[in-house]
């Protein structure tokens, strides 16, 4: 079931994700959700906060990324990072290499802004699976930007937070749209909601 992915403005974005305690059938139908959700968006990753649900969870599939190249080791082996996709990580801990390298980002809670984000090459990532395992990824290139953008949204950090201060004002009459419509977006559904239950 495709799910609706929050916009910049909303206050869950913000949020910080709660610790998964328990990996059940509503974790598992929620990540299969973000799934659908982030692939029929043409997005390569999705935090649990991009849609409504602010949990440690995260979901990345970077499989159709042709010209990005990424390396990743899953539990020490070297893998072929699109043969791993999808990932569904839970409860993920972050550890960034020394080196940092600037990117394009988007993100789905943003249309069609994008911005130059300084990152770190790689990374070390480890979480739960949905089958209650415990996993070690280590990551570069495009996989590694993807899983700290991610890893922002679940601490809830956006990434404009990481623009220079002069791209971010170059952006600002965009974001101060984009945050209105999201603001009048949520009067129009709570007034659908107030009307729904009048009936």
């Amino acid at each position: 079931m495709r799910l609706s992915i929050l916009q910049y403005g909303d206050p869950i974005l913000r949020a910080k994700g709660k610790q998964i305690d328990k990996i059940d059938n509503r974790i598992r139908e929620l990540a299969q959700n973000m799934l659908e959700t982030m692939r029929a968006a043409n997005g390569i990753g999705l935090a649990g906060q991009q849609v409504g649900e602010p949990l440690q969870l995260t979901v990345l599939d970077i499989s159709q990324v042709e010209d990005r190249p990424s390396t990743m080791k899953l539990n020490g082996e070297d893998v072929d990072p699109k043969a791993a996709m999808p990932l569904v990580l839970i409860n993920p801990l972050i550890t960034l290499s020394e080196g940092s390298a600037v990117g394009t980002e988007g993100c789905l809670s943003f249309p069609e802004i994008t911005g130059e984000i300084e990152r770190a090459e790689s990374v070390s990532v480890s979480a739960q699976t949905l089958e209650n395992k415990t996993i070690e990824i280590e990551a570069t290139g495009l996989l590694a930007r993807a899983l700290q953008h991610e890893a922002d949204h679940l601490n809830g950090i956006l990434f404009i937070d990481r623009m220079s201060s002069a791209a971010k004002a170059s952006l600002s009459s965009r974001l101060k749209r984009l945050q209105k419509e999201t603001k009048q977006g949520r009067v129009k559904d709570r007034q659908s909601l107030v009307g729904q239950s009048a009936l």
